[in-house]
């Protein structure tokens, strides 16, 4: 008699591609394979174990019917040991309606309790309650969180699913490099140096290019100035207020010239830094503030307002700025380990900053910052950056140009100085090779004002 063929059925996941990529931006160089669908295998603790235990790292999502997609990561196999674990890696999720939270379980309290019961996070949430399709919480000390923030109150799951990490190969490196830099000779900063001490403007009206930072909370526009600072300074610097607060630091607009040295002339660019965007409105900086900077109507010092923009002095706003005053290069800067985790509503806010830029002409570049916070070869030796295949593919396959509309070759990586005492001259190198290319397309602009005013019509 011939055996009957059993046919292998696919799991299909619920967790959605753009969900899939911010999870595994949180994680770092990971994949997710689903061990677990309660909707398949049943909500009971002991399916649960059975797909689950001994599996290294795992993730939990659980999706209810308000449309919140919520979980948490342990790196703590599941094993019904009958033991409190203790995991300084684990953490809480929540997406919806394009915001997110992350919630990390405080040091010093376990993180869940590994029994054949359902899987519960510092004891306090659980998912699958008595093998319903439930989500519970008790309360408790290992984390605080906002039930109605993090699932809405709503504590029936439409699906849970379980998925197994695993951290990837080793980021590979290409054979031939795919941009050129001169790294290390130590002329090659000077050169650099020497260059933009001795750019002048293609504007003889305009003595010092103005260029806008903007980008969201924390990504490092402050840090970018320091940076730039150091280098001409000859030792690390902190003059702008930089760090990696939840709100932004930056609550003025602040012009910051840079000098040759420490009692040095001023060199031939301002960087303008900003308040840092943040996805909800009545947050962070103001779409109307942008336009007035721009357009050269906001003073230095100047403190916003996230609930009302700026309103020009009547007299003032009654002639046009001089191009002096006016922004003359946008930089776009975006940290480069948060790229997948942009939010909709974020991306939203710069692409309206984007179509205001455009319509006024002014050149657009993107400083991809913390590129040794995104790869480990670049971490260990910067001199990889443009060797990296991780970092091509988030420069080159445009996941960074897509999602601010601009082209590859105004996608910049960079590396701010952070937690260094002493100036290393790679770093140098790509700061000043970044500064050299924003003067560049500064210069486009002013071209394009030339080429206008010289126009007959």
């Amino acid at each position: 008699m011939q055996k009957a063929k059993v046919r292998k059925v696919s799991i299909t996941p619920d967790l959605t591609e753009e969900k899939r990529k911010q999870l595994c931006a949180l994680l770092g160089n990971v994949e997710l394979s689903l061990l677990y669908k309660a909707s398949v295998h049943g909500y009971q603790a002991s399916a649960f174990h059975q797909k689950c235990d001994n599996q290294g790292p795992t993730l939990i999502v659980a999706y209810n019917r308000s449309g919140y997609i919520f979980g948490g990561y342990t790196s703590v196999d599941y094993a019904q040991s009958g033991r409190e674990i203790s995991d300084r890696e684990a953490f809480l999720f929540s997406f919806k309606s394009g915001t997110s939270s992350y919630i990390k379980i405080n040091s010093g309290y376990n993180a869940r309790y590994n029994d054949a019961k359902w899987p519960n996070f510092g004891q306090q949430l659980y998912f699958c309650h008595n093998n319903q399709p439930v989500v519970y919480h008790q309360g408790g000390n290992a984390f605080n969180i906002n039930t109605s923030s993090m699932y809405g109150n709503d504590t029936q799951l439409t699906e849970c699913e379980v998925y197994k990490v695993e951290q990837e190969p080793e980021v590979s490196t290409e054979e031939k490099p795919w941009r050129n830099v001169l790294w290390t000779p130590e002329y090659r900063r000077a050169e650099l140096m020497g260059l933009i001490k001795n750019h002048k403007p293609l504007m003889t009206s305009v003595s010092r290019v103005r260029i806008l930072m903007i980008g969201p909370v924390g990504a490092g526009k402050s840090s970018f100035f320091n940076s730039i600072n150091s280098i001409f300074t000859g030792h690390v610097t902190n003059k702008a207020m930089s760090g990696s607060a939840g709100t932004s630091l930056t609550v003025q607009f602040r012009t910051y010239p840079v000098n040759d040295g420490r009692e040095g002339k001023p060199l031939p660019f301002v960087l303008c830094d900003t308040m840092g965007l943040e996805e909800q409105s009545g947050a962070g900086l103001d779409i109307e503030d942008i336009s007035s900077i721009l357009q050269g109507h906001v003073p230095d010092r100047y403190k916003f307002n996230p609930m009302a923009p700026f309103q020009p002095d009547k007299q003032k706003s009654s002639r046009p700025a001089s191009l002096q005053e006016k922004i003359h290069c946008v930089v776009y800067v975006i940290d480069a380990t948060k790229i997948s985790l942009m939010s909709d509503k974020l991306q939203e806010k710069l692409a309206s900053i984007r179509r205001k830029v455009n319509s006024l002409g002014i050149s657009q570049i993107v400083l991809m910052t913390k590129v040794d916070e995104a790869c480990p070869l670049v971490e260990e030796d910067l001199q990889s950056l443009y060797v990296s295949s991780y970092i091509k593919t988030k420069v080159r396959r445009g996941e960074l140009s897509v999602a601010l509309g601009v082209p590859v070759s105004c996608v910049l990586p960079v590396k701010n100085y952070s937690q260094e005492l002493e100036l290393e001259l790679n770093c140098d190198v790509l700061l000043l090779t970044a500064l050299q290319q924003i003067l560049r397309f500064a210069d486009d602009y002013f071209d394009d004002i030339r080429s206008v005013e010289g126009n007959p019509k």
